[in-house]
């Protein structure tokens, strides 16, 4: 799949979103945070990934010092995140700055290699795995934003699709680490596409993970973006068919917590 299309794409359209407000209304599916702190949010990413990949780092720049942000020198109305949620006007500039941050991101990603080695929290340490990890959340934040304005548009199906598969294979076991959630008991579950041919087993024994057909007690349907936005927390089951065990789906929160 090539990443850095949508990747444009999705952070083009957030930018569109940011733009549209005069004052930074507040981001229900980010709770405790303005549109301006979400700005403020995704561009300090961006601009961390830029450093650590041109720089070589061995882990994200030290945030006693924000040089690597380029911050302007007159602050004044920017979202301060100690602060958060900043709901007043949307400062000057910080659009502007994000919109600067992602133009870099992109061009460092279309020049590199996927494979070429850069360090990440994950197992996988390259560029690509950057570049999938920031697609996805810039495809997650566009819909925040846009949600924020009260019309959010769906995730692109190939793209949503890929950020299902995402889920299992690096964002629950980082999950489930960071957050030293409880051992698994046999869960088992299937999440099933149903604008597509997509399925994902998953089974939760003590703490290990497995995926693997067969009977499973309960399965989620629905498109690829309402599954994939409901495994990121966005929305819950309204849009989705539940068939076996529904209450096991409480649990399977319990066993990967949101972070």
């Amino acid at each position: 799949m090539d990443f850095l299309p949508h990747l444009r794409r999705e952070i083009q359209e957030f930018e569109t979103a940011a733009r549209q407000v005069t004052d930074a209304p507040p981001v229900p599916s980010c709770p405790g945070w303005s549109m301006a702190d979400l700005v403020m949010h995704l561009g300090g990413v961006h601009r961390g990934i830029v450093q650590l990949i041109v720089d070589k780092r061995q882990g994200f720049p030290d945030m006693s010092d924000l040089g690597f942000l380029k911050l302007p020198g007159d602050l004044s109305g920017w979202p301060d995140p100690a602060r958060a949620p900043n709901l007043g006007p949307m400062p000057p500039g910080l659009c502007d700055w994000f919109a600067e941050g992602a133009a870099e991101l992109a061009a460092v990603f279309a020049g590199r290699a996927a494979d070429e080695p850069a360090w990440t929290w994950s197992a996988e340490q390259s560029v690509g795995f950057w570049l999938r990890m920031q697609t996805i959340e810039a495809a997650g934040h566009r819909w925040d934003a846009q949600l924020a304005l009260g019309r959010p548009e769906p995730i692109d199906r190939e793209l949503a699709a890929d950020a299902v598969a995402q889920t299992f294979e690096v964002m629950v076991p980082a999950r489930r680490a960071w957050t030293q959630a409880p051992p698994g008991a046999g869960e088992s579950y299937l999440f099933r596409q149903s604008d597509g041919d997509g399925a994902w087993p998953v089974r939760f024994d003590g703490t290990a993970i497995t995926s693997e057909a067969g009977d499973h007690t309960v399965e989620v349907t629905g498109t690829a973006s309402d599954l994939m936005l409901f495994l990121w927390h966005r929305i819950g089951t309204d849009t989705l068919r539940i068939t076996g065990e529904r209450s096991l789906l409480d649990r399977y929160f319990v066993l990967v917590p949101p972070v």
